[in-house]
């Protein structure tokens, strides 16, 4: 399980880290201080911060890559049986649902609470008109 800084925070969320500790203090996003009275965030509080919001943001700490659908969020979902993994990424407003092998989720260790990016390559994409 992850643990993350106000400033990582703030910058997945596109805030400033005074807001994180504001909304720390006001009991929005539960917080614990380290023995040096460091604010950490755990990645599973933050998950179920994230699942509330609607706002998305995309980290200036992102490497360059070719994929130019790349989505960065946290995982809220991670459900492992005999050859496959379900992991779900909420990326506000967005929500991804991959369908990988069980091996690959597990040599991620992905868990509840990993920030992490979907890349998005597509060979089909279906077009649908609102009624």
């Amino acid at each position: 399980m992850a643990d993350y800084t106000p400033t990582q925070v703030a910058e997945l969320l596109g805030v400033t880290a005074d807001t994180v500790r504001r909304w720390c203090d006001e009991g929005r996003l539960a917080a614990t201080r380290s023995e040096g009275g460091q604010r950490t965030i755990d990645g599973a509080d933050l998950a179920r911060h994230l699942s509330e919001r609607d706002a998305a943001f995309t980290p200036d700490s992102l490497l360059p890559q070719s994929a130019r659908n790349r989505l960065t969020g946290i995982v809220t979902r991670v459900e492992r049986d005999g050859l496959t993994a379900l992991v779900e990424i909420h990326a506000p407003p967005h929500r991804i649902v991959s369908l990988m092998t069980r091996e690959a989720a597990d040599e991620l260790e992905l868990a509840v609470g990993d920030l992490a990016t979907a890349a998005i390559k597509a060979t089909n994409v279906i077009v649908e008109l609102p009624r």
